[in-house]
């Protein structure tokens, strides 16, 4: 696990659960200890994955609290800038189309997302089909509940992330307590 200095932070978690297919989006603050060229330095902005979600039986009466899990990431979206950058720049927001497992497959830089960033995503997530297959997942991984559930909620999804981006845009830019020095973090859910 990567050296982090985050302990003192308060991220925020969002959860759109629909059948087997969840939505978590969440604010990140992040050092890569590896960076490619040209992405040293710290970012931050709006992690948003596609996730398993399994519900498990209930452990009590019929008012008892459902256990629910939520699982592995098929699809990420990193809406981030550079932390010394011009805010709204967008300039190293990405996707990874494909996750193995746990960890994401490379970054993939798309022009238009970095453009028209909730444009752009709110066009993904109404096409759950074409992630999956982007992702190399089988579309019986979601059922035609989440297919209509996500695309109903989608303009709901794009606003709370457009929300969360507002708040990181007007955070303190120095990042979590002792960042500035360290090679390595990461504060978020996701």
């Amino acid at each position: 696990m990567p050296d982090t200095c985050a302990k003192d932070v308060v991220t925020v978690l969002y959860l759109f659960g629909f059948d087997r297919i969840g939505v978590a989006v969440s604010d990140i603050y992040f050092v890569d200890p590896n960076p490619l060229e040209g992405q040293e330095g710290a970012e931050r902005g709006v992690r948003l994955e596609l996730r398993r979600l399994e519900s498990g039986e209930l452990k009590g009466s019929i008012y008892s609290s459902r256990p629910i899990t939520v699982d592995r990431p098929i699809w990420r979206v990193d809406l981030l800038e550079s932390v010394t950058g011009t805010p709204g720049s967008f300039d190293r927001t990405h996707h990874h189309p494909g996750v193995k497992g746990w960890e994401p497959g490379r970054r993939v830089f798309d022009e238009r997302l970095s453009q028209e960033p909730l444009k752009w995503l709110g066009e993904r997530l109404a096409d759950l089909e074409g992630v999956l297959d982007q992702a190399g997942v089988g579309r019986d991984e979601a059922s035609p509940a989440d297919v209509t559930g996500l695309r109903e909620r989608t303009p709901e999804i794009v606003e709370t992330v457009a929300r969360l981006l507002d708040t990181v845009r007007t955070a303190d830019p120095g990042g979590p307590a002792g960042a500035e020095s360290a090679t390595s973090v990461r504060a978020s859910w996701l």
